[in-house]
C-alpha cells in the first residue's frame, strides 16, 4: 500500500467512525470501523466493520448499511469532498476477527487445565 492510499484510508476510517457515531441508533449495537482497506486507483474502499452484539443484531446492523451506502457515501462526500475530486465507492464487510480471537482465547483456556493435570 502506497502512503498516499495509507493518508486516504486512515482519513475514511476517522470520517465513518465520526458518521457512524451520529447516524447509527444509540439504542442499537456498537458498531465500529476497524479498517479501511483502498483500491490504488482510489475508487473502492472496502470498510471493515466490528459489531459487538447477538448474531441477529450483527445482521442487522449490517444489512442497514449495505441499505444506507448511498446515504453515507453522500455524508462522506460533504465532510470531505474538498480534499477528493471523487469519492470511493464504499462496500463492507464484517468484521469478526475480535470474536475469532475471543474464541481462541477460550480453546486456549480449556487446553491449560488438561496441560496442568498431566503435569502432575
Amino acid at each position: 500500500m502506497s502512503i498516499r492510499t495509507e493518508k486516504v484510508a486512515s482519513l475514511l476510517q476517522r470520517e465513518l467512525s465520526a458518521i457512524f457515531e451520529k447516524e447509527l441508533p444509540r439504542s442499537g449495537p456498537l458498531a465500529t470501523v476497524t479498517e479501511v482497506r483502498i483500491t490504488a486507483d482510489l475508487g473502492i474502499a472496502r470498510v471493515y466493520v466490528s459489531v459487538i452484539g447477538s448474531e441477529a443484531q450483527r445482521t442487522e446492523v449490517m444489512e442497514y448499511l449495505h441499505a444506507e451506502n448511498k446515504m453515507i457515501r453522500k455524508t462522506l462526500s460533504s465532510r470531505i469532498r474538498h480534499q477528493f475530486r471523487r469519492i470511493p465507492e464504499l462496500e463492507f464487510y464484517e468484521d469478526r476477527l475480535f470474536e475469532q480471537a475471543n474464541r481462541i482465547e477460550q480453546l486456549l483456556k480449556s487446553v491449560k487445565p488438561a496441560r496442568d493435570e498431566e503435569q502432575q
